[in-house]
């Protein structure tokens, strides 16, 4: 079973990574589905995960400018 885990997990990075619009309604669904999974301390850890990536995206985008 692990290596269906890591293998979704993977395919749920790829997918934040080139559709993060998606990935947040798939995220949204699965919460609503199975609220059980998600707790409190996730949504806050997701949120700062969130924005560490606007913040990498922004140099990113600086750099490439450059």
């Amino acid at each position: 079973m692990s290596n269906l885990d890591e293998s979704i997990g993977k395919i749920l990075l790829e997918l934040q990574k080139d559709d993060p619009d998606a990935f947040k309604k798939l995220m949204e669904r699965a919460k609503n589905e199975n609220p059980e999974l998600f707790e409190d301390d996730i949504d806050i850890e997701n949120k700062e995960i969130d924005n560490y990536n606007i913040k990498v995206d922004e140099y990113n985008k600086k750099i490439d400018e450059n």
